[in-house]
């Protein structure tokens, strides 16, 4: 028997997904901050006693190990990355900062600007300029990269991040350059704007190298530890990684641009979502995941979550590269309550994996959501919580809720059930503003619930929406583990060339999409795939002249590798023929009378590989299972006798109305009044109002 391990490691948790066959095994264990990948190691060692196997005969047996990991996000959250330099075209040294003006809350006079990655002081410029067809204007003045890398060594900077004009168009200063960087300042690591992001326009791309360097670091020497510790284990392949893309890679191809692995763990949950949604018939879905530490939001629209490059603004910072889009909130198990000037409030700072909630018995003082659902009667301090990994504990909770309550003018169950409210209509108002800035009605969405705590919320949450049916995966405590077994193999790049598209020169397009070919294959090759099994995608970015953004689409879909045959000369009233109508469908109009020019062309390749198979249906005749125990709990219309049932003991054509607690191993889902639950053949829950 031959296993595949999806792996996702969040703030509190590192979740593990097995597939053995067609059967799904699922384990947590508390993450590792210190080093992550010890608390990988740990849960791979579980994963191997549970299958009764030593470690090393299990990772031997491992076809494939898929990681998505948010060491990147962290590194952002936390500010804790590289000591960064900057290296750039002389007259450009502020425009990192000047972010095109951009300001989150332009009403918020007192919002600061992000933290500068790379302060004024380590920012040079250089003497270069290449034009924008590619010809040299002024060379580059090697002896100023050198005095440039003499100053940056005097502050210790451990990453250099290079972006000259028009380097995607023409290379070559910015390649002498990182050669110079190379030798002036060993063990730093160096990235160039051409390798990260080779498109326009400069700011962007600026953006995303320097964050690129200044995560890059942090990723790939996790990453090398990583390898090497499954290497001494016994595993014998690749290391495949979450990109933020939807898609996997190795890590050799995650090393050239570390910031692809950027919000990967997030991108993998709702890649698992599209699947699960597809197969249950329902392709428009809303996707929450709420874990120990945030809180995501995320849509599929007719089955698909495509990845958008462009105006990613990801923890303040923009990030040009290929990413799902998800939206993040603080607001997770460990998001702390306190009282700000007289108001409630829940997050964002959070307990993390260490000490945590108060109720994980690990010198956790400030009080979180956890804490208030163990203080409703949502969560037990009976039994083992994750899988009986630890028992959660009342002492010191409603002592710290009482302090709470104490500010307020109420006791500690209302200050609890207030900290409920309060996440609870957080969680709720973000989704609003992600629907609604995408023109979408909530209402015509079916919520999919995961996360250790998203099914906690969900129905109540789905309440205030409009949503009236809510899918919870059994498998939703550890779905973005299970999403990493979903994705493809994956390799999504692009290539600038600015250009009208009735004045396209053919043999530049080929050109591109060639070198793009070639790239794609030497990975996929590494990995172990073969030509034949890749599918091609070979599509354009284009706008109306004056826009600043672009809209990718698909030119040739399901292409093969090297065969560009459909590039002929029909290939410039093709492209505007297409462009126009995706542009209509984003936008409802297109200039019947502008000419819309080329940006680039990008290749999305990808392999197909074995997906955990997702069942729908309710053909099991319909029962009402008995409760295994009844618990003192608040689910929003105060505290009563509540029904308790076992995961473990239901069965499909089970059917629980509300007001009900069901405890699967690593997850509580809550009927809410006005709800009830149904258990599909697959052993999957699905809420509906009552």
């Amino acid at each position: 028997m031959n296993y595949r391990v999806g792996i996702d490691i969040g703030g509190t948790f590192t979740d593990f997904a097995l597939l053995k066959g067609t059967e799904v095994i699922l384990h947590k264990n508390l993450s590792t901050p210190e080093d992550r990948s010890a608390g990988v190691m740990e849960g791979l060692a579980k994963l191997a006693e549970i299958e009764g196997l030593s470690l090393g005969d299990f990772l031997g047996k491992c076809e494939a190990i898929v990681h998505g990991t948010t060491v990147a996000d962290n590194t952002l959250i936390e500010m804790n990355g590289a000591v960064t330099g900057l290296i750039t075209t002389d007259g450009f040294r502020d425009e990192i900062e000047y972010r095109r003006g951009f300001k989150e809350d332009i009403w918020d006079v007192r919002l600061p600007a992000p933290k500068q990655i790379t302060p004024r002081r380590r920012r040079m410029t250089v003497k270069e300029r290449i034009l924008h067809d590619g010809a040299v204007h002024i060379p580059l003045d090697e002896e100023g990269v050198r005095e440039a890398c003499r100053r940056l060594r005097l502050q210790n900077v451990e990453a250099v991040a290079i972006s000259f004009l028009f380097s995607f168009v023409n290379p070559d200063h910015e390649r002498r350059a990182k050669e110079i960087v190379t030798q002036e300042i060993q063990n730093a690591y160096v990235c160039a704007g051409h390798e990260v992001l080779p498109r326009a326009p400069e700011f962007d791309r600026t953006s995303t190298t320097v964050v690129n360097a200044y995560v890059g670091p942090r990723v790939t020497s996790y990453l090398e530890r990583l390898v090497a510790r499954l290497a001494e284990g016994g595993y014998k392949n690749q290391l495949m990684v979450m990109q933020a893309s939807g898609g996997v890679m190795t890590k050799e191809y995650i090393d050239g641009a570390p910031i692809r692995v950027l919000a990967s763990g997030p991108a993998g949950g709702v890649i698992g979502s599209a699947h699960v949604g597809v197969a249950k018939g329902h392709k428009d879905l809303l996707c929450v995941d709420m874990g120990g530490t945030s809180y995501d939001m995320s849509l599929v629209i007719d089955g698909q979550a495509p990845a958008e490059a462009g105006w990613n603004m990801h923890h303040r910072y923009l990030i040009g590269v290929p990413m799902v889009k998800v939206e993040t909130l603080g607001a997770g198990g460990g998001s702390v309550c306190h009282v700000n000037n007289g108001a409630l409030e829940v997050g964002p700072k959070s307990a993390g994996a260490d000490p945590g909630p108060i109720c994980y018995g690990a010198g956790g003082t400030e009080p979180t959501v956890t804490d208030a659902l163990v203080m409703l009667g949502i969560l037990s301090t009976d039994e083992g919580f994750a899988g009986g990994s630890f028992q959660l504990t009342r002492d010191g909770v409603e002592e710290a809720f009482q302090k709470i309550g104490d500010e307020m003018g109420y006791g500690a169950e209302e200050a609890a059930f207030d900290c409920w409210r309060v996440v609870n209509a957080n969680m709720s108002q973000g989704v609003r503003r992600t629907t609604a800035g995408k023109g979408i009605d909530p209402h015509d969405l079916t919520m999919l619930a995961y996360g250790g705590n998203g099914p906690a919320f969900a129905a109540i949450q789905a309440e205030d929406l409009g949503i009236e049916k809510v899918l919870v995966p059994k498998a939703s405590p550890t779905f973005s583990a299970l999403g990493t077994l979903v994705a493809n193999p994956t390799i999504d790049e692009e290539r600038s060339y600015i250009v009208p598209a009735n004045e396209a020169e053919l043999d530049k397009v080929r050109a591109l999409w060639e070198e793009l070919c070639t790239r794609a294959e030497r990975f996929f090759k590494n990995a172990h795939f073969t030509p034949d099994q890749m599918v091609l995608n070979y599509q354009l970015n284009m706008r109306y002249p004056g826009q600043n953004f672009s809209l990718s689409f698909d030119f040739k879909a399901d292409g093969k590798l090297h065969d560009l045959s459909f590039i002929d000369e029909n290939f410039g009233a093709r492209a505007m023929e297409l462009f126009n109508q995706r542009h209509m469908a984003e936008y409802n109009h297109i200039r019947e009378h502008e000419t819309p020019e080329i940006s680039g062309v990008r290749l999305a390749a990808y392999v197909e590989t074995t997906s955990p198979e997702a069942k729908a249906g309710f053909s099991a005749a319909t029962s009402a299972p008995k409760p295994a125990k009844t618990r003192r709990a608040n689910l929003g219309q105060g505290f009563k006798d509540t029904p308790v049932y076992s995961g473990g003991d239901l069965v499909p054509g089970n059917e629980i109305a509300a007001p009900a607690i069901i405890e699967e191993t690593f997850t509580t889902i809550v009927v809410y009044p006005g709800w009830k639950a149904r258990v599909d053949d697959a052993g999957d829950y699905e809420l509906v109002k009552a």
